[in-house]
């Protein structure tokens, strides 16, 4: 019996204890209002927005770090953030129809800081007209760069206005668009901070020897610094813009009719500052070529299918402009640029750190030649050269100490010069095959296996494209494109496509992906956003 009473205390004991601890925080609650007041404040202070006394400087610079879509949807949040998210965007990109003549007025009202405009239409459509341009340019007298898209409906006069009211223009570029001579004459006498001029497929520009020339103006004699033409049937009309242009640093001009031989010899008489040049599937011979020889400070060279250019032309261009660090050649096949000329590129310019030829035969002469006197080139690539084999890249392996990346396309290569690239070139980091049909994949993965750190490409299909990271750009997380209604009413326009979906209706936000988590910036936001409206 006593077992039993003993054996029956133990648990009614736990249960006192047990209640007791439960008991415990409600007496504790009670005995301490203190605790209380803190746990109430921090209900308080969840439910506080604390975005709300942040500064529109302070928001302005979040969204700035931020994508274009999270962009347009953080403008969904609320009339505040609609408002600074117009007022902190600087570039913008418009579909340049008729139809946005309207929405002119109310789109720049909220984007009123637009320094960089794009301005294209569909080939098919009607494009703004010289009204809308007119508008524009009262609405961003502090714009910088303008691009032109197909906007064929706009004139010299639309032009002229433009240039006019946006004299803080620095970058002009325009394409299918049908406005003349005097519109351009405008830009180059209003622009006096004019630095980069782009023309392709300007068709107002009146052919034949009455046709209006293309003048210097105020922006060439003092500011204009890279001029671009590309597929111009009378490109030569912008000869008196190049030739007075004298701070001028870059000249591409790529498929434009005409002989440009006696127009290069006068050009490179009167501007001797120019540090690249591009022709591309130009009419040009050793003629043009020895006038560019004049530009002694000549440091990139693209001479792409320009099948009258022979190693007389570019040996005469090695030996005087001796600063040369990028050479591209496309010889066409047609067997006029070879070892003559490369050979005296290597004697000449021990500077190159970029060598790109395609449609040309080097043999081990000029291969070697080039390894031995240009101890700087990083980036070389060979393409459809029929006298490239293994003995060639074997002595490109041995020669080519700071080599970092080759390209070999269509070439004779074997898997016995990629053992030779197994033991050379200590620097190398990148090495792209394609079209090499004497190179197996067990050759490549023997090369990879042999020098883990070597990225070895084999038949990616992918196009040769320029080494060089100058060629490129970062892409501009600020840039957009939006049709003129959802610049406007973002919002309404936001609602309707949510709705039409037949998705739940429950969450706004869920509804409109508003504030991905993609970002650590936009997911911080969300939360203080979900917490003033809870």
């Amino acid at each position: 019996m006593g077992q039993s009473a003993s054996a029956a205390a133990i648990p009614s004991r736990r249960e006192s204890n047990r209640d007791s601890h439960r008991s415990k925080p409600k007496s504790t609650a009670a005995i301490c209002p203190m605790e209380a007041d803190d746990e109430s404040s921090e209900i308080v202070n969840a439910a506080y927005d604390f975005i709300s006394d942040l500064p529109d400087e302070c928001l302005a610079c979040i969204f700035q770090s931020l994508g274009s879509r999270d962009r347009k949807q953080c403008s969904l949040v609320c009339l505040r953030w609609l408002r600074i998210e117009g007022q902190s965007r600087h570039r913008l990109s418009l579909d340049a129809k008729s139809d946005l003549l309207p929405f002119i007025p109310s789109l720049f009202s909220r984007f009123d800081a637009v320094t960089k405009l794009a301005l294209k239409c569909d080939r098919r459509a009607v494009s703004i007209g010289d009204e809308a341009l007119a508008l524009i340019s009262l609405r961003c007298r502090n714009l910088t760069r303008l691009k032109l898209r197909a906007c064929r409906e706009l004139t010299d006069a639309g032009m002229s206005s433009f240039a006019k009211n946006c004299k803080a223009l620095k970058k002009l570029s325009c394409g299918s668009c049908t406005f003349g001579a005097k519109g351009m004459n405008a830009v180059l006498d209003n622009c006096s901070a004019l630095e980069e001029l782009s023309v392709k497929r300007l068709r107002g520009i009146t052919d034949g020897a009455a046709g209006e020339p293309i003048g210097a103006g105020v922006a060439a004699a003092s500011s204009l610094k890279t001029i671009c033409l590309k597929e111009l049937y009378n490109g030569q009309c912008f000869g008196p813009l190049i030739m007075g242009a004298k701070n001028l640093r870059t000249l591409k001009l790529f498929r434009c009719s005409g002989d440009w031989d006696k127009l290069l010899q006068v050009i490179a008489e009167r501007v001797t500052s120019m540090v690249e040049i591009h022709l591309e599937k130009l009419q040009v011979s050793d003629v043009g070529l020895a006038a560019i020889s004049n530009c002694l400070d000549l440091e990139i060279l693209h001479l792409v299918k320009t099948p009258e250019c022979t190693n007389v032309g570019l040996v005469s261009v090695a030996q005087r402009c001796k600063l040369l660090r990028k050479l591209h050649i496309d010889g066409w096949k047609a067997n006029r640029v070879g070892d003559e000329g490369l050979v005296a590129v290597a004697m000449s310019c021990p500077n190159l750190q970029e060598l790109v030829l395609i449609g040309v035969n080097p043999t081990r002469v000029s291969l070697e030649t080039l390894a031995s006197n240009c101890p700087n080139l990083e980036r070389l690539a060979l393409c459809g050269s029929d006298t490239v084999g293994d003995v060639e890249i074997s002595c490109i392996a041995a020669k080519c100490v700071a080599l970092k990346k080759l390209c070999i396309k269509s070439c004779p290569v074997s898997d016995i010069g990629l053992e030779a690239l197994a033991s050379g070139c200590p620097n190398m980091v990148k090495v792209k095959l394609k079209k090499c049909r004497g190179v197996t994949a067990e050759g490549a993965d023997w090369l990879r296996a042999s020098r883990p750190a070597l990225a070895v490409n084999l038949d990616t299909g992918e196009t040769i494209q320029d080494a060089s990271a100058s060629d490129g750009g970062a892409n501009d997380n600020n840039a957009v494109e939006l049709p003129a209604a959802l610049a406007i009413q973002p919002v309404f326009l936001g609602i309707a496509s949510s709705s039409s979906t037949g998705r739940s209706t429950t969450s706004f936000k869920s509804r409109l992906g508003l504030l991905t988590g993609r970002n650590f910036v936009v997911c911080a936001l969300r939360r203080w956003s979900s917490r003033n409206n809870s």
